[in-house]
C-alpha cells in the first residue's frame, strides 16, 4: 500500500515512525513550509520534515493544498492512501478523492467533541476527565468525516496540556496501525458523526490571564491546559509572571487576589477555595518552582496577585 503521509507538528511524528517501523511504503511526506522560530527567527523546519528526512522519505512543501501544481505532485506518487495528522491545512475534494482508500485522519479527541485546531487544549482547559484520539475518514468538512475507531484515557487533574499531548501522539500511533490493519481486513465500518459537536479554536494569549474571582478549579485547568503555551499569565508587585504549574489548596475567608499562604505560595480565588502556584516565571527570569522564587522575592500574606 502505498502511502502519502501529511503532518507537521511533534504530533504528527510518532504516527509517521509507526508506519515505518511496520513497513508500510510511505512515499511522500507532505508538510508546511519551514517557519522563522525563536528572537532570532531561524528557519527551522517541521518536525515532520526531520523524521521524513531522517528516513529517506521524499518532503513536499506546498504553501497551498489548492493548487494544480500541489495536485499534480501528489498525483505522481499514486498513493493508495492519504494518511494525515495534524497537517494544519483543509485538503480540497480533488484531493481528498484522489487516492483509492480515500484520506484517514488522525484527530486527538474523541470525536464529536471537539472539533478543530486545539482539542487537547480545550479538554484540558473544560475540565474533561477523559480524552483520545479517533480515526477518521476524511471529507469536505471541518473534523466532520465518518468515525472509524477511537481510544481513550483518563486525564488526572494534575495533567498539563503538554503532557496529554505526549501520550494522546502515541496512543494516535497505535491506532492507525490498528485502523490500517482493519481496513486491509475489510473489517472497517465507519460510523456517521452526529451534527452536535464542541468546537476547539485555536489558542492565543487573550486567554491567558488569570481572574482570580473565579472558582479555583477553573483557574486550575486553565494553568494546565495553557501549558506549555501560551501559558497562563498574572501580575505580582506589577510585573507579569508566568503560571506553569498549579494545584487546588485549601478553603480561605481572604478575599480573591490575596496571597493567603506562603508554603506554597496560595492565592484566595473567588469561590473561597485557594489556588497553589508551584511553578512560575517571573518577568524576564527563569522557570522556578516557587518555593526557590520566594526565596529571591519579597512576597507577604495579604499581597495582591491580579
Amino acid at each position: 500500500m502505498r502511502i502519502v503521509y501529511m503532518g507537521t507538528p511533534t504530533f504528527a511524528v510518532p504516527p509517521l515512525e509507526a508506519l515505518i517501523r511496520a513497513g508500510y511504503e510511505v512515499v511522500l511526506c507532505v508538510t508546511q513550509p519551514d517557519k522563522p522560530v525563536g528572537r532570532k527567527q531561524v528557519l527551522t523546519p517541521p518536525p515532520v520534515k526531520v523524521c521524513a528526512s531522517e528516513h529517506g522519505i521524499p518532503v513536499y512543501q506546498p504553501s497551498s493544498m489548492k493548487s494544480e501544481e500541489a495536485f499534480r505532485t501528489l498525483s505522481s506518487y499514486a498513493p493508495d492512501l492519504i494518511v494525515v495528522a495534524a497537517y494544519g491545512k483543509l485538503l480540497p475534494k480533488a484531493v481528498l478523492d484522489l487516492p483509492p482508500h480515500g484520506c484517514i485522519n488522525i484527530h486527538a479527541s474523541l470525536l464529536p467533541k471537539y472539533r478543530g485546531a486545539a482539542p487537547i487544549q480545550w479538554a484540558v482547559l473544560n475540565g474533561e476527565t477523559e480524552a483520545g484520539v479517533t480515526t477518521m475518514q476524511m471529507d469536505v468538512g471541518l473534523d466532520t468525516g465518518d468515525m472509524l475507531l477511537r481510544s481513550s484515557r483518563s486525564i488526572p487533574l494534575s495533567m498539563t496540556a503538554g503532557e496529554l499531548h505526549d501520550l494522546l501522539s502515541v496512543d494516535g500511533a497505535e491506532l492507525l496501525l490498528e485502523t490500517l490493519e482493519r481496513l486491509k481486513e475489510g473489517t472497517l465500518h465507519p460510523e456517521k458523526q452526529p451534527e452536535e459537536s464542541v468546537y476547539a479554536p485555536m489558542l492565543d494569549k487573550s486567554l491567558s490571564p488569570l481572574d482570580f474571582n473565579k472558582a479555583a478549579l477553573t483557574l486550575h485547568n486553565q494553568v494546565r491546559g495553557l501549558c506549555p503555551w501560551p501559558s497562563a499569565i498574572c501580575r505580582l508587585h506589577g510585573k507579569t509572571m508566568k503560571v506553569h504549574r498549579a494545584e487546588l489548596g485549601e478553603n480561605t475567608s481572604m478575599a480573591a487576589g490575596t496571597v493567603c499562604a506562603l508554603d506554597p505560595l496560595s492565592v484566595a480565588c473567588g469561590d473561597g477555595c485557594s489556588l497553589r502556584l508551584l511553578e512560575v516565571q517571573y518577568e524576564g527570569k527563569q522557570r522556578m518552582n516557587t518555593a526557590d522564587f520566594l526565596r529571591g522575592h519579597a512576597v507577604a500574606i495579604g499581597d495582591r496577585i491580579e
